[in-house]
């Protein structure tokens, strides 16, 4: 964890992402792409895009979006509470039925941070970890 508290305007603009994906019984997934923080209408829209790959596979488009409030709570786009990011980095979860999201937010190495997710349950089991790296902001 860092010593100094995040705020959410603190991740406004243009990060690299680099993220695996490690499924219990199938292979490694890759994603690399572009994740964008901007303002919006009660804080910010978080979307990333990018390229989805799975060795032997060609790689596929992929993009998400997550809305932000000043509070460091995290949305999913339909509205649906997600999470509430720990100012210091620090364990985060997420109940969705019938699986267990686990998070952890790592800040040590501000501007660059890592989540990681840990995903238990009879439909989704899997470790993603996600590098993000300042490009502009």
């Amino acid at each position: 964890m860092t010593d100094q508290a995040r705020n959410a305007t603190d991740f406004l603009g243009t990060w690299t992402v680099q993220r695996e994906i490690v499924h219990r019984d199938g292979p490694v997934a890759q994603f690399h792409g572009t994740a964008v923080w901007e303002e919006a209408a009660g804080g910010m829209l978080y979307t990333e895009r990018g390229l989805l790959g799975i060795a032997g596979h060609p790689a596929i488009a992929a993009s998400r979006c997550y809305r932000w409030k000043p509070n460091l709570t995290v949305w999913f786009d339909d509205g649906r509470f997600f999470h509430k990011v720990p100012q210091c980095g620090g364990p985060v979860s997420h109940w969705c039925e019938p699986d267990q999201y686990d998070g952890y937010y790592d800040f040590g190495h501000w501007p660059d941070f890592r989540v990681t997710w840990r995903v238990a349950g009879p439909r989704k089991a899997y470790r993603m970890t996600s590098l993000y790296r300042r490009t502009e902001g």
